[in-house]
């Protein structure tokens, strides 16, 4: 007796996968330098980033607006990688925060910079 096949054969679609599915891939295969994204998202944000932007929150006219967006982007980074989340989480979640410091400084600089 012959196995029974079936005549539809499994097609999958030849279809590329959107950009948000492929980044997620490589986030994921970022696991394995995940100790240096947690470095570069502590370190390159927490010492240099975000001293950047208070720096350009009070030079801007120091709207109070601007502190607590600050203030979350650097403790969402600091939350998910002292959690040790995978870098699917973590990565992401780095360039939001990063995205919204550069928002906030955009913004301190359209509001007008006063050196005095």
């Amino acid at each position: 007796m012959e196995a029974f096949h079936h005549p539809i054969a499994h097609v999958t679609p030849n279809h590329k996968a959107g950009i948000t599915h492929r980044f997620i891939e490589w986030c994921d295969n970022q696991n394995k330098n995940r100790i240096a994204w947690m470095a570069i998202a502590l370190a390159g944000h927490g010492c240099v980033l975000t001293p950047i932007t208070i720096f350009f929150i009070m030079m801007g006219g120091n709207h109070f607006i601007f502190w607590p967006m600050a203030m979350v982007a650097m403790t969402a980074c600091l939350i998910v990688n002292l959690a040790a989340l995978p870098t699917r989480i973590t990565i992401p979640v780095f360039f939001l925060s990063l995205l919204v410091d550069i928002v906030v400084i955009a913004n301190c600089v359209a509001a007008g910079l006063h050196f005095v």
